[in-house]
């Protein structure tokens, strides 16, 4: 198969997006809790989780457009400058997938799919008790991507719970282990298979590898 911009302009709409949403590989699954300034819960499925930076510690999140029709989490994000990002455990799939459906507001995606709202660490937004890692963030910025009007959420990592059993000496996770989720597309997932452990790539110590 080959597709051309021609092509690809021509696709139909949802074969489009599973094909844009396919190409780029194996993304994080993950669960976004908040809470709004009432009390209400949130949980929403993500699969555009990035790493920005390590000191200080931030975490980015793509929305789609706010303009017209701000989400949930969105709105409590700004509202509370708290929220919180939980690996999907991979028995837990089918829960977190239906978190995206279209709930009213004020319906709760946790009590919906059948999943555990934590609260700990002092943070306003909850946890998911089912969570094998938790992260808890505070806002620090958002940026509006002019291209298409998405959006960059950008947090700060306050708080991380992880097994004990499963980070090494230097803060290596093992993802298999800890059976966290991957996602394809909109509605593909995966089981994180561990390949190989590799020493940082000094330049001296490039094997000679043969073509």
């Amino acid at each position: 198969m080959h597709i051309d911009e021609e092509k690809l302009d021509n696709l139909d709409h949802i074969t489009r997006i599973n094909i844009i949403n396919a190409i780029t590989g194996i993304k994080p699954g993950n669960l976004v809790g908040t809470q709004s300034q009432s009390g209400d819960e949130n949980l929403a499925i993500m699969s555009s989780c990035i790493h920005l930076g390590s000191k200080p510690a931030l975490i980015g999140l793509i929305l789609r457009p706010q303009e017209q029709t701000p989400t949930s989490t969105y709105l409590n994000i700004k509202d509370t400058g708290s929220y919180t990002i939980n690996h999907i455990p991979n028995h837990l799939t089918c829960n977190a997938h239906f978190t995206s459906a279209k709930f009213p507001m004020g319906i709760s995606e946790f009590e919906e799919c059948n999943l555990t709202p934590e609260y700990k660490a002092g943070f306003k937004a909850p946890f998911v008790k089912e969570s094998p890692l938790k992260i808890g963030l505070k806002f620090v910025q958002e940026m509006k991507l002019e291209i298409n009007k998405t959006v960059l959420v950008i947090g700060e990592v306050k708080h991380i719970e992880v097994p004990d059993n499963m980070v090494n000496k230097t803060g290596q996770i093992d993802l298999e282990a800890l059976g966290s989720t991957g996602i394809s597309g909109l509605d593909h997932y995966y089981k994180m298979v561990k390949i190989a452990d590799y020493p940082y790539a000094h330049l001296e110590d490039v094997p000679k590898f043969k073509s």
